[in-house]
Formats: structure tokens, sequence, C-alpha cells
């Protein structure tokens, strides 16, 4: 199957550029991700880790919430 793919993909003029653009489009958004990351409050970043572990009235009984409105 992937010969057939391939010997399709090879009559297209300029089809070798397209892996360098897909390369190119991820890299730069991992780096702006990282850049993201790293810019990100520290509080925030403390909040967000501990937001699963985090038990209050509101995550404990859902659906009281949902009777009340």
């Amino acid at each position: 199957m992937l010969k057939y793919i391939k010997s399709y993909a090879d009559s297209i003029e300029g089809i070798d550029i397209y892996p360098i653009i897909s390369l190119f489009i991820f890299v730069l958004f991992f780096i702006a991700v990282i850049y993201y990351v790293k810019k990100m409050d520290k509080r925030h970043v403390e909040e967000i880790k501990h937001l699963p572990l985090d038990l209050d009235e509101a995550a404990s009984q859902p659906f009281q919430t949902l009777k009340k409105a």
C-alpha cells in the first residue's frame, strides 16, 4: 500500500518541501509552548499543580450545585 502512495507522491513536483515545512511548523510550535510555560506565573503553576488534589465542597459534591441552579 505504501509503495502506491510513494509512487504517486514521487510524481508530484515539489513534494520534497512538505516534510521540511511540517518539521519547521512542529519546531516553531514546540518552541512557542516552551516559551509560554517558562513565562507562566509561578503561583499559577503551583495552583494548577495542586488542582486535582484539592478537595473543596464544590468538587466533592458536584450534584448539589446542579440542584441550586
